[in-house]
This record gives structure tokens, C-alpha cells and sequence, in this order.
């Protein structure tokens, strides 16, 4: 296995695959090739999983397969970034970007319907939502009420979407995981455990674009 080893003042092995699929091991100052060798043995497992997830990452290419929202469309060149029918029409020059920007549009369109329903049934409220580009986490809440979405979420079916939707309006009352929080979610809801082992299927997503 190809590998590159990055030292630094760190304390401790860390262990990443680059969205290239280049194997990258940090470890702190001195660390000994042996040391390193062993760290990856005992990764083994972990390291062949995400491999295996750089290899299905769409490539966005005229003719590619691409799932949004849990539909199918055909990649196809066009004048804009924009869906018909079951085409993802995408402009040869700028491709990724144009790309980027319809997602995140998207996922505003989406998510806001979703809290926006989730608010009206069981009264929860939220101050704004924006849509980033984060890569370690699908959602998140402020203190203020203010809640975020990667725009990864728009590869996600809809029920997935629906429970990060649901976590995030419970964190308006609970910022934290403790108890109250998870019996909130719970009334919400009440699969939540399935659809959140579910998300471990999409972690592709954060290392796509």
C-alpha cells in the first residue's frame, strides 16, 4: 500500500484518505517506520472501507450516473447547472463550481421546506438556515437558533434528510445530547437510530467536490 507519513509536534497517529485516495499517515517527531507499519495493520479495515468509498465517488463526467435526493440522473452538458427531467445539465467550463452552487440552492429549497413542515406539526421555531461547504458534519445549531446544512446533504434520500432536519430543530431546545434531547427526537422521530446507522452509508458524500 502507497502511503506518505506527515510529522509534525502532534502527540499521537492520525489516519486519512485524501478525496485522490492517497493514504496519509500524521504522526509526531521520531515516530519509527515500524511504528507507523503496525498503526496501519490495525487500520486495515478502516483504511479498505474508505478506499472502496473513493472508488464509487461520481466524477460528474458527460454520461455519469449522479443520485440526488435518492433519484438517478443522467450527467449531460449544458449552458447552466440545472435539472430536467432526469438530466443534470452541468457547462463544460466550470463544471465543479456550477455544480456546487445549484447543490447548495437546493439544499436551501429543500431543508427549509422540511423545518418549515417540522416547525408547523410540533412547534419548534429557528432564527435562519445556511447552507455551507463543511465537510465533518452534515448539520449543526447555534445558540441562537441559527441552523446549517452542508450542501452534501442533497445527496442524501429523503428520509436521512428528514432526520438531520429533525436533530437540528431539537438542538433549539436541547444544545446538547443528553436525555431530553434524544426523547425529543425520539417524538419526531422514532427510527431515528436506523436512519442515523443509515448516514453512515453516505460519508462518500463529504469528500465529494
Amino acid at each position: 500500500m502507497d502511503y506518505s507519513v506527515i510529522m509534525s509536534k502532534r502527540k499521537t497517529l492520525a489516519l486519512s484518505v485524501s478525496p485522490s485516495g492517497e493514504v496519509v499517515v500524521r504522526a509526531p517527531y521520531g515516530t519509527s517506520e515500524e511504528t507507523v507499519l503496525y498503526f496501519l495493520a490495525r487500520h486495515e479495515r478502516w483504511l479498505e472501507r474508505r478506499l472502496a468509498e473513493r472508488r464509487i465517488l461520481p466524477r460528474f463526467a458527460d454520461g455519469d450516473e449522479v443520485s440526488i435526493a435518492g433519484k438517478r440522473y443522467l450527467v449531460a452538458s449544458g449552458a447552466r447547472a440545472r435539472i430536467s427531467g432526469e438530466i443534470l445539465f452541468l457547462p463544460a467550463e466550470g463544471r465543479e463550481e456550477a455544480l456546487i452552487a445549484l447543490l447548495k440552492r437546493y439544499t436551501r429549497a429543500r431543508m427549509k421546506e422540511l423545518l418549515d413542515a417540522l416547525c408547523a406539526k410540533y412547534s419548534f421555531s429557528y432564527t435562519g438556515l445556511r447552507v455551507t461547504g463543511a465537510r465533518g458534519r452534515w448539520g449543526s445549531c447555534g445558540t441562537n437558533g441559527h441552523i446549517s446544512f452542508t450542501f452534501r446533504t442533497a445527496f442524501l434520500p429523503d428520509e436521512l434528510a428528514y432526520y438531520l432536519a429533525a436533530h437540528e430543530l431539537c438542538h433549539t431546545r436541547n444544545m446538547n445530547h443528553g436525555e431530553n434531547f434524544w426523547r425529543d427526537v425520539s417524538a419526531v422521530c422514532p427510527d431515528w437510530k436506523k436512519r442515523r446507522r443509515a448516514l453512515k452509508g453516505y460519508l462518500w458524500a463529504m469528500d465529494c467536490l
